[in-house]
């Protein structure tokens, strides 16, 4: 998978996987990385599904209709993936925490839903339930926030709030933190989620 790698001053922190929002690339999120902890690894991503021409972690059927085959199948490939770069980049394969806007926020939800090991925690700015009716791993040793927008056109109120839910379910330690807002990525929510970080 095209992506960067960049390497931190300080292993003991977190290795920060961003993942970008549909037409976005491995660059867009650099600038979160830096605003969350700036001496972390970064390993941005970027997705592998061409819409119209935009970059994407998997495809969609429709807006907000996944599809779910591709939806596993890419799933199982990002997390094989960490697995490589992280013997590629010698980071600690257990302790990342992932930073995703809009579809690169399902993405990492996903690969909560499907793979107990694949994330530490996560930052989900604008995520939908990425499946419902499965049985979820243990996540009880996860932390994860979640920023939404309460005038959000993309992704209804109510998907954060199921997400939440089936996280606190699984186990997770979730935070839900509301803007009053669209779907637009907003200063205020990264430096919300930079205070949750520091908190961790």
């Amino acid at each position: 998978m095209k992506h960067i790698f960049q390497k931190g001053t300080n292993p003991l922190k977190p290795t920060l996987l961003l993942l970008h929002g549909t037409g976005g690339t491995e660059t867009d999120l650099l600038p979160l990385a830096e605003k969350i902890d700036a001496e972390s690894n970064v390993l941005s991503v970027r997705g592998n599904v061409l819409e119209n021409g935009m970059p994407r972690f998997f495809r969609r059927l429709a807006e907000g209709i996944f599809d779910m085959e591709d939806l596993i199948f890419r799933t199982k490939e990002l997390n094989e993936f960490l697995d490589e770069a992280a013997v590629k980049y010698e980071f600690d394969r257990n302790n990342i925490l992932a930073i995703g806007y809009s579809n690169g926020a399902n993405i990492a939800a996903s690969l909560m839903f499907h793979y107990q090991e694949a994330l530490a925690g996560a930052i989900l700015h604008h995520p939908m339930v990425p499946r419902r009716g499965i049985d979820l791993p243990d996540l009880s040793s996860k932390r994860v926030f979640i920023a939404a927008g309460t005038n959000d056109p993309i992704c209804p109120a109510q998907e954060s709030e199921d997400l939440k839910s089936l996280l606190d379910q699984a186990g997770a330690s979730v935070e839900l933190h509301w803007e009053n807002r669209g779907h637009q990525l907003t200063f205020e929510e990264v430096e919300a989620a930079g205070k949750w970080y520091k908190n961790l």
